[in-house]
């Protein structure tokens, strides 16, 4: 691609996209312009204005996303109570899409040729920028570092950053590189170092956000969170913007030890990877959506949505969020989501989340005359229930004159 002259990089300012901006200046000789989002990762962004500055950018964005990531990308994969492998809620996985997006948008806007990412040829995350970028913009090139040069080590990118006089955060306090993170408004992430042996305990001081479970307050708190359309709208009484409800979430989550996941994942490209993740506000987020269609989701949709729903989880996990797949699932997802309205409650304890209670006055199916124990006044014939048992039997007791159940 010798004929690049503007190269738009996704920036974060840590270890890789340092290095990556020195090599892209000196292996393509182009124009580099950093692209920084602010996802909520609770870190100051100027630093990495500053660094770019130093490195000789001109054109340097530092955007704010927040309230558009949380609105347009977490909240809809939460209406389909997405979560990948049993375990995963795609904190990293659902940042991609977005910072595609907005990496295309800046490549039009100043006339650039290609965009490049810090992501290794090892991961997932090379696959979700370069299909959001492709699905965006099918004519952009695209510089991916980890699949060109040596640098294929961390201890190496090291190495290129003293040389080079690159300032290098977050070492780690025992020496050598630090622990490869990403973080945003729904989690940060843990990769690399002795995580990479399997039966190796994550150490205490690798936790940046949630307090320990044992060390979490001895007494219970009680949330109240209210739902629109299965977004949530309000946090005990307070009406909130996306971005403002899950950064509440993850204090209160944070605080109650909440969202600690260590996990052994199938990573697309084939192998298996294990990474630690802080999801303190999804994880109640999770919870409680499902405690809220409980109550306003009919049976068979309730189902259908948890049949479809590793399929979805793994199209975000894979990098298929701009396809239209993926689309006809979320119009169908978000065709369910009209009637959960109401209210949950839930109490964080020590690691834990439980819906105690939940209601909606508009839309709730519950109807305590039926379910009672009590007398119901006649709105559930008992003598029915002998036919439908009889019905349903039929094939079973048709197979059972034919040959012995095993």
């Amino acid at each position: 691609m010798s004929d690049v002259k503007k190269v738009i990089l996704a920036y974060s300012g840590g270890l890789d996209t340092s290095v990556i901006l020195k090599w892209l200046q000196d292996t393509y000789q182009a124009e580099v312009v950093t692209f920084t989002a602010d996802l909520g990762q609770g870190e100051e962004l100027e630093p990495a204005r500053a660094k770019a500055a130093a490195a000789g950018i001109k054109d340097i964005y530092i955007d704010d996303l927040r309230e558009e990531f949380v609105r347009d990308f977490v909240f809809p994969m939460f209406r389909a109570n997405a979560i990948y492998e049993g375990e995963y809620l795609l904190g990293t996985s659902i940042a991609r899409p977005l910072i595609s997006k907005r990496l295309i948008e800046i490549a039009a806007e100043t006339n650039a040729d290609a965009v490049s990412h810090g992501a290794t040829g090892k991961g997932n995350d090379q696959v979700r920028f370069e299909l959001g970028a492709y699905a965006l913009n099918p004519d952009i090139k695209i510089i991916a570092p980890w699949r060109e040069w040596d640098l294929l080590s961390r201890e190496k990118l090291m190495t290129y950053a003293e040389k080079h006089g690159i300032e290098v955060d977050q070492k780690h306090k025992q020496g050598g590189s630090p622990y490869s993170m990403d973080a945003n408004l729904l989690h940060i992430s843990y990769e690399g170092r002795h995580l990479e042996e399997p039966s190796a305990e994550a150490e205490e001081s690798m936790w940046l956000w949630t307090t320990s479970p044992e060390n979490a307050p001895n007494e219970a708190e009680y949330v109240d969170i209210e739902y629109q359309k299965g977004d949530i709208v309000a946090l005990n009484g307070k009406a909130m913007k996306a971005h403002e409800v899950l950064a509440e979430l993850n204090r209160l989550g944070s605080k109650h030890g909440i969202g600690r996941l260590d996990l052994v994942e199938n990573r697309y490209v084939g192998m298996k990877a294990r990474g630690c993740y802080e999801t303190p506000g999804g994880t109640i987020m999770l919870k409680a959506h499902r405690g809220i269609e409980s109550v306003t989701l009919d049976r068979e949709v309730a189902h259908l949505k948890d049949e479809l729903m590793p399929k979805y989880a793994t199209l975000i996990y894979n990098g298929y969020w701009w396809s239209p797949e993926r689309v006809a699932l979320q119009t169908l997802i978000d065709h369910t989501q009209e009637h959960v309205n109401g209210w949950v409650r839930v109490k964080l304890f020590k690691g834990s989340v439980t819906v105690v209670s939940r209601d909606s006055k508009t839309d709730s199916l519950f109807d305590s005359n039926i379910a009672s124990f009590e007398e119901d006044g006649g709105a559930y014939d008992h003598l029915d229930a002998a036919g439908f048992i009889k019905l349903n039997a039929l094939r079973l007791r048709i197979a059972a004159k034919f040959r012995t159940p095993k």
